[in-house]
């Protein structure tokens, strides 16, 4: 072929492309989408990496998943087991189990993916929460975003009970106790308890067809919302400015960062693939859920030591932090408080994390858009509010192990569940205080360096004889950092349009007055100016 063939092929496929692409865009207008999205600013700054872990996780869910779907049996349907592993050779066990064990042992490399699958899951869940709690500490749900926290709870949500659903499949001897666990739950709504529990299970646990909808839920309905929730989300992400910490030309309106493309595009693109290479390296060296130790799912070796996957652990730790005895017997049924008091405290406990920013939107007043983040030390009643609420969650989580913490450290099991409890109460108090304190003190410490700089350890001598050490001076960034924040009033107890103080403005009142107790102004320009002149 000549030169200036080579050069008409080529000029001729340039043609084709570009025609093609002039057809596509005629009618869907893509162009215009890809430019705006193409010019999208997003901060250059590692916490928001977490959000892209949780997007990157869930991409290897989808195709690890896809690849286990083609070797996977939904069924309890009984069948005797004559694969690979010889210590189950003769078992009989249901063919979700069965089908399980081949895919470990007999499918070329399906262990592997398996596994990529099963840590892809507990880092989609991990990524997630560390991503809401950022999004928290920083106040990046204020104004216009509160809508997009709720969006972004519900994935959390969602992510664990997809979790839990896969986690469930392979009806082992672990996943069958986590199930019995959720059907006592169930079991233990008053009057319609039962009812839901033979719905959903098929009959009397563990039923006949849960394995099936389980995996109809896995596989399909919890995907398309995930996949429906990260889609809405993006969609605010990019109608939305996106939230930047602040610094010197960070300001409400202007985003200081890279464009989507080609910059932000390519380090995703890479970013993709270490997250992708990291589960591969963790499912390769670190076994995840061995089934084979297990066995099939069987209600009598029950015994001690049983946890079930870390997320799912605080549902089980506040039903273990419930007294025993809490039941009674009314109108022919027996009313369970130990199992019904556990379940309204969760779901209390997950509705005030989803509505949170209208909460503290209605205690603040503040109306504002907000596209700068706070540091946590200058929210100091937030930051207080979220130490508490994670160690109200890190004790019912820890409780999920209270026998392993027994037999451990060779404890008494009442004694480590009464300590639990004990901190069940005190912990999220204590929290709290100990934070509030802290992010003040810091805060203190922050108004000390902006006025007077950082201490540097030199000492000179005055002509006058006396001593003093000689203070750093801040540059322009690390000023800005300590005083570019906004502080507010509490709101003023006034009466309504007819003249009246309702309760509810009482109560509005004194809950701004409790939020911002105890707060520190920012540095204003005349003593930024006071200080440097002195220094």
């Amino acid at each position: 072929m000549t030169a200036t063939t080579a050069a008409e092929t080529t000029a001729k496929r340039r043609s084709l492309t570009a025609a093609a692409s002039e057809y596509i865009d005629e009618r869907t207008s893509v162009s215009v989408v890809v430019k705006e999205f193409g010019r999208k600013i997003f901060p250059d700054h590692w916490s928001f990496l977490l959000g892209e872990v949780a997007l990157y996780s869930f991409i290897v869910i989808l195709i690890t998943g896809t690849f286990l779907t083609f070797f996977f049996q939904a069924s309890q349907a009984d069948v005797i087991y004559h694969g690979s592993w010889v210590p189950l050779k003769g078992i009989q066990m249901s063919a979700a189990m069965n089908s399980t064990l081949n895919i470990s042992f007999d499918v070329r490399g399906g262990l592997l993916v398996r596994q990529i699958h099963h840590w892809a899951a507990l880092l989609f869940v991990a990524s997630i929460g560390l991503h809401m709690l950022r999004i928290f500490f920083t106040g990046a749900f204020r104004k216009p975003r509160e809508l997009n926290w709720v969006i972004g709870f519900t994935l959390f949500v969602l992510a664990m009970a997809e979790g839990f659903t896969g986690y469930s499949l392979p009806d082992d001897l672990l996943s069958g106790n986590g199930l019995r666990i959720i059907d006592g739950l169930i079991k233990g709504i008053p009057v319609v308890g039962t009812w839901i529990s033979f719905l959903l299970f098929g009959g009397e646990f563990p039923g006949t067809s849960i394995v099936g909808r389980l995996y109809t839920l896995h596989i399909l309905l919890l995907p398309a919302l995930v996949v429906a929730f990260i889609a809405l989300h993006l969609v605010f992400v990019v109608v939305h400015k996106h939230t930047q910490y602040a610094g010197p030309g960070r300001t409400q309106q202007n985003v200081v960062g890279y464009p989507v493309l080609p910059v932000y595009a390519a380090k995703a693109g890479g970013f993709f693939f270490i997250v992708f290479g990291v589960l591969a390296l963790m499912a390769s060296l670190f076994t995840i859920n061995p089934i084979w130790l297990y066995g099939p799912y069987d209600p009598s070796p029950v015994s001690a030591g049983t946890q079930p996957d870390w997320y799912i652990g605080f549902a089980d730790g506040m039903l273990r932090l419930m007294p025993s005895h809490w039941e009674f017997v009314w109108l022919d049924h027996t009313w369970s408080l130990n199992v019904f008091i556990p379940v309204v405290i969760l779901v209390l406990f997950l509705v005030v994390v989803a509505i949170y920013p209208f909460i503290e939107s209605w205690v603040t007043g503040d109306k504002r858009e907000h596209h700068i983040l706070d540091r946590p030390r200058n929210q100091a009643t937030r930051t207080a509010i979220g130490a508490a609420g994670v160690t109200f969650y890190a004790v019912m989580w820890a409780a999920a192990s209270s026998d392993l913490v027994a037999t451990h450290f060779k404890l008494t099991m009442e004694g480590v569940i009464g300590a639990l409890q004990v901190l069940l109460i005190l912990g999220p108090i204590i929290a709290y205080f100990i934070t509030k304190r802290i992010c003040i003190g810091l805060q203190k410490k922050d108004r000390s360096i902006a006025l007077h700089g950082y201490e540097s350890g030199r000492i000179v001598k005055l002509p006058g004889g006396e001593f003093i050490e000689v203070h750093q001076p801040l540059d322009e960034y690390e000023r800005w950092r300590l005083v570019s924040y906004e502080t507010y009033q509490p709101l003023m107890l006034r009466p309504d349009s007819r003249g009246r103080i309702t309760f509810g403005r009482r109560l509005r009142a004194g809950m701004s007055r409790w939020f911002f107790e105890d707060r520190l102004e920012p540095v204003t320009k005349g003593e930024l100016e006071a200080g440097h002149d002195h220094h």
